[in-house]
């Protein structure tokens, strides 16, 4: 199945907080999307990878998405290395998107950047012929690149170079953020206390959106940064 964006993240979740709003937004022009988690999150303090994976389904079905998968790399440990590599060339080749999007260039959280510069670098492989890789009936893949890939803004705070407004789709995008019950703040939820799960948190999310919106003369936005210049034939293009 050829997808028009695939994005990929080190942590369920990830996407729903830093880039949930654009992808709705694409999935409404009539564009297919798909999501790759690298990990179940399985460290988190809070629920467990089985109540995470039920929870990405409800939020994928709130998104619209055609597809998303889980490569089960091990939470805090996954390696930007050849075999993890391979697994995410396979995904790329699979699925053939023309936009990929990934985790911030750098973050709080480590798993963040080390995902980040597993998957540029994979973008890359992938359109190397001589890397093989296996579809899952054992045939081999046919060497495939994105035509450009992205980077979302997580929680720290990076000068975007490309802003989306979201406006339309806010409720909805955080709607797939309240579909994660079991890493928010819920008032009846007894689970130890964390970083995302306090009640300031989602206020900080949404800060952060109305902050990126602001930048462009609307409501909400969501901001990302790019790997190579945006190229135009036009001043026009870009209004």
């Amino acid at each position: 199945m050829k997808l028009d964006i695939l994005a990929f993240a080190s942590h369920p979740d990830d996407i729903e907080l830093g880039c949930s709003g654009t992808l709705i937004a694409h999935i409404a022009e009539g564009k297919k999307v798909g999501i790759i988690d690298l990990t179940r999150g399985e460290l988190g303090t809070r629920g467990t990878p089985e109540v995470r994976l039920q929870e990405s389904d409800a939020a994928s079905e709130v998104m619209g998405l055609v597809a998303r998968e889980n490569l089960g790399f091990a939470d805090g440990f996954f390696q930007n290395d050849r075999e993890h590599q391979l697994k995410v060339i396979e995904m790329i080749r699979k699925y053939k998107p023309d936009v990929v999007v990934m985790n911030a260039v750098y973050d709080r959280h480590p798993d963040h950047k080390r995902g980040s510069d597993l998957v540029s670098e994979s973008c890359f492989k992938a359109g190397l012929k001589m890397i093989k890789t296996l579809n899952e009936e054992g045939e081999e893949q046919e060497a495939w690149r994105p035509k450009v890939v992205y980077h979302y803004i997580q929680d720290r705070f990076i000068a975007p170079d490309v802003v989306v407004d979201v406006t339309p789709f806010w409720e909805k995008k955080m709607e797939t953020i309240r579909a994660f019950k079991s890493q928010f703040h819920n008032p009846d939820d007894s689970s130890p206390n964390t970083y995302i799960s306090s009640p300031e948190f989602l206020k900080f999310i949404e800060a952060r959106a109305q902050e990126m919106g602001h930048s462009i003369g609307v409501t909400y936005g969501e901001g990302f940064t790019k790997e190579r210049n945006i190229g135009v034939k036009s001043f026009f293009d870009l209004i």
